[in-house]
């Protein structure tokens, strides 16, 4: 008999900041000119994760006080080699809802493992969201993302 796990959601409010810039290519990295994103796209594709419906480049969403804990990521790809300026990385993944002036926004929570990580490393009260592209969001915005509890634990601090 299987068992089945209730999904089981949480809504957290947090503050669109600025990044690095990397990601879409916009931070003046000549390694990565078109973004890092782009880059990394056909290594996801080919594991089965397609982007080509989302904006490439992330919103940077502070969600302080609050912290994060690795569940069941939707998708984990290891020792990803797309670029030859850094070693392989590992990449997490977890469905994210964004809500904006009363629409939602479905989308995807994109974590480059912080134990291969070397450049651009993010806070752990930073959350990178990979979105469609959202007119009017901008930097010192409050918006609500709802998460999915069993890929990714809120911490209250």
């Amino acid at each position: 008999m299987k068992s089945s796990k209730s999904i089981e959601f949480v809504k957290v409010r947090g503050e669109i900041k600025s990044g690095h810039g990397v990601a879409s290519g916009k931070g003046g990295d000549n390694r990565y000119p078109e973004g890092t994103l782009n880059q990394q796209c056909r290594h996801f594709l080919a594991r089965g994760l397609d982007l080509s419906n989302y904006f490439m480049g992330t919103i940077n969403l502070d969600i302080s006080p609050h912290a994060y804990e690795i569940r069941e990521p939707k998708y984990f790809f290891k020792n990803i080699a797309w670029s030859a300026h850094i070693p392989p990385e590992n990449f997490y993944f977890f469905d994210v809802l964004l809500y904006h002036k009363a629409l939602t926004y479905e989308g995807l929570i994109y974590m480059p493992d912080p134990e291969t990580k070397e450049d651009h490393v993010q806070l752990p009260n930073i959350l990178e969201l990979i979105l469609p592209k959202i007119k009017g969001l901008e930097y010192g915005l409050s918006v609500d993302i709802v998460i999915n509890k069993n890929q990714l634990k809120i911490i209250n601090n």
